[in-house]
């Protein structure tokens, strides 16, 4: 099997991208209600496509990650956070999550980043074990911090240096 490639979004993605987002939606890692008709696009004036990072495995969009900053201050510009990550159905169990979270350390790197964050509901156990081997730590924890499907989650703080 191919590993995935991994490349800045475009303009362009921005449909199979907002597609994915849809297909991918689960309360296992979405504190949002399910998205409904008429859809938003992807890219907005918050996540621009420069924002992002897509992953592709036979020239086909299978994820993305999309990296922004926790606050507009200006004190705290020197932190990017993961805002955003999703993997297709068919393209789980591949690497493309791990290739994800790789790129966007070294973007947020490249980009001046001392530290690179993350939030990550507590239920999703697969997520928090892929960003615990690639180097996160759990910085903070705030108790049933969502409610879910009648079931209240925490809401984990995770980062590391660069």
């Amino acid at each position: 099997m191919p590993d995935p490639s991994i490349r800045a979004a475009l303009a362009d993605d921005d449909e199979d991208l907002a597609l994915l987002d849809r297909l991918a939606w689960s309360t296992l890692h979405a504190v949002t209600p399910e998205p409904q008709p008429p859809y938003p696009p992807f890219f907005s004036e918050r996540h621009r496509p420069d924002d992002c990072l897509v992953a592709e495995l036979d020239r086909r969009v299978v994820g993305y990650v999309r990296l922004g900053f926790p606050t507009p201050l200006a004190s705290n510009a020197h932190v990017r956070q993961i805002q955003g990550l999703a993997v297709a159905d068919e393209a789980r169990g591949r690497g493309v999550g791990r290739a994800l979270i790789r790129a966007a350390v070294e973007e947020a790197r490249r980009r001046g980043a001392r530290r690179i964050t993350l939030r990550v509901l507590g239920h999703n156990i697969a997520a928090r074990k892929l960003y615990e081997s690639e180097g996160f730590v759990v910085e903070g924890v705030m108790p049933e911090e969502f409610l879910l499907d009648g079931v209240y989650v925490d809401d984990i703080s995770m980062g590391r240096p660069l």
